[in-house]
Order: structure tokens, then C-alpha cells, then sequence
């Protein structure tokens, strides 16, 4: 299952992580995050253990998503050392999302 993301674990479990993130920046009434979503949740299984997936609800948390100049929905960012490394807007597909995690490792 896809981590939760908050403004609070934001620092420990994705700047500080020692595996590559990918964060999915989205909100409950945004149509093509919802399409997104379950692509995330599978990655989520299929990197278990090689890489940290997870969402982040913007609407809930401004703090993370004014700071990396959010938008608009679904971005998708990849961190790699607590910095910035990669970055998708829009739904798009499983295959590119995994390709971009894949360039990390």
C-alpha cells in the first residue's frame, strides 16, 4: 500500500529516505489523480523494498506542496537524496512512472 505523505513525516520519510521516492501530489476532486491513483498503489507492491511510494494530499497538506510549487494535479515527483530528481504532470502511464523510478536505482 502507497505511503501517506503529511507536512509532519515529510522530512523522515522522504528527504531523509535512503531509497529513491516517488510522491504522488493529489486531491480528492481532481478526475485524472484518481486515475493515477491505483497505478501508484501497484507500484507501491511491485517496488516494495527497493523504493518508497507515496501520496500526498494537497488540499491537507499545503506546507510540502507550496514549497516544491505544486500547480497543478497529479505531480509526481522523484527524490533521490532528499533532492528533487524527477518530475511528471498529468496522468500518464504505469510504464513511464516505473521507467523514472527505474533510472534511479
Amino acid at each position: 500500500m502507497a505511503k501517506q505523505f503529511t507536512d509532519s513525516n515529510w522530512e523522515q520519510d522522504v528527504l531523509s529516505s535512503d531509497k529513491p521516492v516517488l510522491v504522488d501530489f493529489w486531491a480528492e476532486w481532481c478526475g485524472p489523480c484518481r486515475m493515477i491513483g491505483p497505478l501508484v498503489e501497484e507500484l507501491s507492491t511491485e517496488y516494495a523494498g527497493k523504493a518508497v511510494i507515496g501520496k500526498l494530499n494537497v488540499d491537507e497538506n499545503p506546507g510540502v506542496a507550496s514549497k516544491y510549487g505544486i500547480r497543478s494535479i497529479p505531480t509526481l515527483l522523484v527524490f533521490k537524496g532528499g533532492e528533487v530528481v524527477d518530475k511528471i504532470v498529468g496522468a500518464v502511464p504505469k510504464t513511464m512512472l516505473a521507467q523514472k523510478l527505474d533510472n534511479q536505482m
